[in-house]
């Protein structure tokens, strides 16, 4: 079992950059990959990017493509995502979730175990 925590939110203008952290509380994500999602107020809970534990494989959505990056550091158990070029449309809570290794469709909310509280990115216009 782990818990998952994201960090890092916050307020940022158009155009800019925030980096977001997700990290294992509680256990390890070694057994897990781990996705983050994004709710907007009256909207579904969407994909944005997933990446595999091992091997560090990203995918992700195509309003992200060419924007945003995921990275993991082993060490601090931690998985980040890099928002670049942020728009007003990424203004959302960002989930991190973990799935374990290789289970399921990493676009489906449902395939995945263990979610985070969220954390809240607003990008102003």
């Amino acid at each position: 079992q782990v818990h998952p925590v994201e960090s890092g939110g916050g307020l940022v203008q158009a155009g800019g950059s925030l980096r977001i952290s997700c990290a294992a509380s509680g256990g390890t994500f070694s057994r897990y990959d781990v996705g983050w999602f994004r709710q907007a107020p009256g909207m579904e809970r969407e994909f944005v990017s997933h990446i595999t534990w091992i091997g560090g494989s990203a995918y992700f959505a195509e309003s992200g493509k060419g924007r945003f990056t995921a990275s993991i550091n082993y060490a601090q158990n931690t998985v980040y995502l890099q928002m670049n070029n942020l728009k007003p449309d990424d203004t959302a809570v960002y989930y991190c979730a973990a799935q374990r290794n290789g289970q399921g469709n990493y676009r489906n909310t449902y395939d995945y175990d263990y979610w985070g509280q969220g954390t809240q990115v607003t990008v102003s216009s």
